[in-house]
């Protein structure tokens, strides 16, 4: 995210809660406007001339695509090149966007309107389909093949129509082995392949997360059954093999991948307060080694998909995946009653979410997919169903800059977590003079809009007023040189007290 100093106040929304920063500042000089450079003139050679156009041509191009999802009707059909999943110009396309849950089991947040706002408002480029193959209700085992094959189908238009990407999931988990069921993969594959042979939209995750004793030459093994039924239709579409582990274990394949074929990524997934540095090295280094990942399934909690949220640990995953382009998809579309879920279980809607039907993960997530893309990456329409953009995502280099005549304040989330059933949520500023003098002390109000109990601070001096916290400068970090910034700055509140 782009910091930008302005004089006008900003407004920070913390969770569905928008907070107004006001920042009173003693000591600062008045900030003066600079005139722009004028542009020099240039007297070019014929050869000059034509490198210049090229080069503004390039771009324009650069320009029109800069903020812009991508998309079907953008980047067109997707392939691989090295590691990067790419689109129909060779330029790397990364793919942020959400998984359903069980479709057996939530199959009613397959519909147009649903899809419409992810899109539109949360910034969704692909929507992950996912199909269970084994439980109660799965394709095969007592699960009615036509009726999910259907919402496949339904699935795979709507999300058409919005001009996103589709994520065709063969959901084994309790089945851990994908062997298991090699022929109705097969069959499957074989019929939905032909019916989207040429469409430039649709991925195909061959095998969600094999786990158990389930080794990489297991999965390697049924790959090389299903990829070639799927090619027999369709020569170029992606295609996504999960690895062993749950799809961790992203190192076995990076040892030895799969040949004969392009276009293939290898699975890894993780949840945030379960899998943290060591894993996020595993995946950095099977990428340094050349072996493309997509990360189809992820969660800010823990393994289980419940639990206790860890942000700070998602958003480290989440800039480790944007450094190396890699493509996400959160887990999941539901009011199911846990963590990973991105709606309230007391939320009965399937289309027009506001910030209040949202989960702590929800929430975490509109945020995120939405504070880089902006206003650039769609329209949104003016109407009471528009979330309120959200915060930056907790990032210890990345919050949200407020600002307020020669201050800027960033502050951002760092931690969230419950105690007594009420939201406890951990705070991080940098205060930065932006002036051309020096400031000899600062402060800061932060309104809420709900009733709040401040439970520590440090680095400065906090009190309550209603639904306010103030801040003031400590005596030693209240100097600030003009141009200089100071940190470590914090506090926690409980919300709803």
């Amino acid at each position: 995210m782009k910091r930008m100093g302005r004089k006008r106040l900003l407004a920070l929304v913390c969770f569905g809660l928008i907070l107004s920063l006001s920042v009173c500042v003693t000591g600062c000089g008045d900030k003066k406007e600079e005139s722009a450079p004028k542009k020099q003139e240039q007297k070019n050679s014929g050869v000059d001339r034509e490198d210049k156009e090229r080069k503004e041509e390039d771009t324009e191009q650069e320009v029109q695509m800069e903020g812009k999802l991508a998309s079907p009707s953008v980047t067109g059909a997707l392939h691989v090149e090295g590691t990067k999943l790419c689109g129909k110009n060779g330029e790397p396309v990364q793919l942020r966007g959400i998984s359903t849950h069980g479709m057996a089991w939530f199959p009613d947040y397959i519909n147009s309107d649903c899809f419409a706002q992810l899109h539109n408002e949360w910034k969704v480029n692909v929507m992950r389909l996912a199909m269970y193959t084994a439980e109660s209700g799965g394709y095969c085992t007592d699960g009615d093949k036509e009726y999910l094959k259907g919402l496949i189908r339904d699935g795979v238009r709507y999300a058409t129509e919005q001009d996103m990407y589709v994520i065709i999931d063969w959901h084994i988990l309790s089945d851990n082995n994908p062997n298991i069921h090699l022929e109705e993969a097969k069959a499957f594959f074989a019929e939905i392949s032909s019916e989207y042979a040429d469409a430039d939209n649709v991925l195909y995750e061959i095998c969600n997360e094999p786990n158990g004793g389930t080794e990489w030459s297991d999965i390697k093994s049924y790959a090389k059954e299903v990829i070639p039924v799927i090619r027999a239709n369709d020569q170029e579409a992606v295609i996504i093999v999960g690895t062993p582990n749950w799809s961790q274990f992203v190192d076995q394949a990076a040892a030895d991948p799969i040949t004969g074929y392009e276009n293939l990524m290898y699975t890894l997934h993780f949840y945030a307060a379960t899998h943290k540095e060591d894993l996020r090295s595993k995946m950095a280094a099977a990428v340094e080694g050349g072996l493309p990942i997509f990360v189809t399934e992820y969660g800010i909690c823990d393994a289980s998909g419940n639990g206790s949220i860890d942000i700070e640990q998602a958003n480290q995953w989440v800039n480790l995946m944007d450094q190396y382009e890699i493509s996400y998809v959160a887990w999941n579309l539901s009011n199911k009653e846990e963590s990973s879920a991105m709606l309230l279980s007391s939320c009965n809607k399937t289309s027009g979410f506001l910030a209040e039907d949202l989960s702590e993960a929800g929430k975490w997530l509109y945020q995120m997919l939405t504070e880089e893309q902006g206003e650039n990456g769609g329209s949104q329409t003016e109407n009471e169903d528009v979330l309120e953009p959200k915060e930056s995502r907790a990032d210890s280099n990345d919050g949200q800059v407020l600002a307020c005549g020669d201050i800027e304040v960033s502050m951002y989330l760092k931690n969230s977590w419950e105690e007594e059933g009420k939201a406890v949520r951990q705070y991080e500023l940098t205060v930065r003079n932006t002036s051309k003098q020096e400031c000899t002390s600062w402060a800061a109000d932060i309104p809420f809009e709900e009733n709040i109990a401040l439970t520590d601070g440090w680095n400065a001096d906090y009190s309550v007023q209603g639904q306010t916290v103030h801040i003031t400068s400590k005596e030693y970090n209240g100097t600030l040189p003009a141009g200089g910034e100071t940190g470590d700055i914090g506090f926690i509140v409980k919300m709803g007290d």
